[in-house]
């Protein structure tokens, strides 16, 4: 048997017939061999959302050539396509600002091989200094203080640093700080978010402390896609745990750190796995 590539292609359109029998006559023709297949049709939209994993023969034309077909099979269905190899990590930008747990986590599930991701860079509002206890490697650190005054040259600034990289994806590692809407729209589709997420939901300082003066019975974390409306994105994924009124103010913010370290993870794995499809507000996120 020849060598072989393994490659993703994700796939949105307005929902008619034939879609499926034409990506698979293209892979087919292409010499490929379809191993997973997942669709969902929202009936509200009338849209059709599809992702194909596959193996293609190892050779120098076999992605061009590959990529035509499907191209001209996307321009009869109008589709919105994507087509990775798998095998290929995502170059990622990491924004930290004081609490570095997320970071932390990312960058461990990186090194033992459970992230495909390849860390291109680390933004912080904070100097190295914060983060003496992490080894960052090879990873390029940059200290990026920010005020109101500073603002547009400091994310111009990371605009640089990501375009310079070509970073794929940008995750903002609990980066306390608002976004422009001008770097918003830049990053738009591959920019992650975590924060916490509680009903009802705590806004401003000391979250945790607010959650335990309301008596909750569950504290939460969203990941998502940032727009230009304040944690409002469309969502990736989301978790829960219960607490009781056992539970201190230095529990809950335990507990949430935990939540957030896995949501997040989580989000993270499903970009660069290809999973998420965004759907204006929402997204369809494939299951593993």
């Amino acid at each position: 048997m020849p060598d072989m590539s393994v490659y993703i292609l994700t796939l949105r359109c307005m929902n008619r017939p034939g879609i499926v029998a034409a990506i698979s006559s293209t892979l087919f023709g292409a010499g490929c061999d379809i191993t997973e297949a997942q669709q969902f049709d929202a009936w509200e939209s009338r849209s059709f959302f599809m992702r194909v994993v596959f193996r293609m023969p190892v050779h120098a034309a076999a992605e061009t050539t590959l990529r035509d077909a499907v191209a001209t099979m996307a321009r009869e269905f109008e589709m919105h396509w994507t087509l990775r190899a798998r095998a290929q990590p995502t170059r990622t930008v990491l924004m930290v600002s004081r609490f570095d747990h997320c970071l932390v986590d990312l960058l461990y599930r990186w090194r033992i091989g459970e992230l495909s991701i390849d860390p291109v860079a680390i933004i912080a509002n904070h100097p190295r200094e914060t983060y003496a206890d992490i080894d960052f490697g090879d990873i390029a650190f940059h200290y990026l203080p920010v005020t109101a005054a500073t603002r547009p040259v400091q994310e111009a600034r990371i605009w640089d640093i990501v375009s310079g990289t070509g970073a794929e994806l940008v995750v903002l590692a609990r980066y306390m700080q608002v976004l422009s809407d001008s770097l918003v729209s830049r990053l738009a589709g591959r920019c992650i978010n975590i924060h916490h997420s509680f009903l009802p939901g705590f806004k401003g300082a000391r979250p945790y402390h607010q959650a335990f003066a309301r008596g909750v019975k569950l504290i939460g974390a969203t990941a998502h896609f940032v727009t230009g409306d304040l944690d409002e994105g469309p969502i990736i994924e989301q978790d829960v745990e219960r607490i009781s009124h056992a539970d201190s103010p230095d529990d809950l913010v335990r507990k949430g750190r935990d939540i957030e370290r896995r949501v997040l993870a989580r989000a993270v794995r499903y970009f660069t796995e290809c999973r998420i499809i965004p759907d204006g507000r929402k997204t369809i996120v494939f299951s593993a």
